[in-house]
């Protein structure tokens, strides 16, 4: 509105302190400061969709902190409860697989021994 004004204000000015000027000049200069116009005004609605999309974004940033922050604890108690409640499920299985497992490690050892003497009696 303020550059439609002082648009029209200019042109005014131009057209009474020069009376003897062309029709032609004075809407090549109209179309110049309606231009100009509507660059100004076309600029001044990017910079406020700019500034209103970071206007946003910092509102949201500001909206989610306490949420990011109640799903951090959240996240805290849930893992602790877990852990609590798989630890002792883990220590049994643990506890019920060690003497398998150490089973197979004796087998396997026993199996390795053959191999070795075996091998040393070809060696001889």
């Amino acid at each position: 509105m303020k550059f439609t004004l002082i648009a029209t204000l200019v042109v005014l000015a131009l057209a009474q302190g020069s009376l003897a000027q062309d029709a032609t000049d004075l809407e090549k200069l109209t179309q110049y400061f309606e231009d100009m116009k509507a660059k100004m005004t076309e600029m001044i609605r990017n910079q406020d969709v700019a500034t209103q999309a970071q206007a946003l974004l910092e509102q949201g940033r500001t909206n989610l902190e306490p949420l990011t922050s109640q799903v951090q604890e959240q996240l805290r108690t849930i893992t602790t409860k877990l852990e609590e409640q798989v630890k002792p499920l883990a220590e049994n299985v643990q506890a019920q697989m060690q003497p398998m497992i150490d089973q197979f490690q004796q087998e396997m050892q026993n199996i390795f021994n053959k191999v070795m003497e075996q091998t040393k009696a070809i060696g001889n």
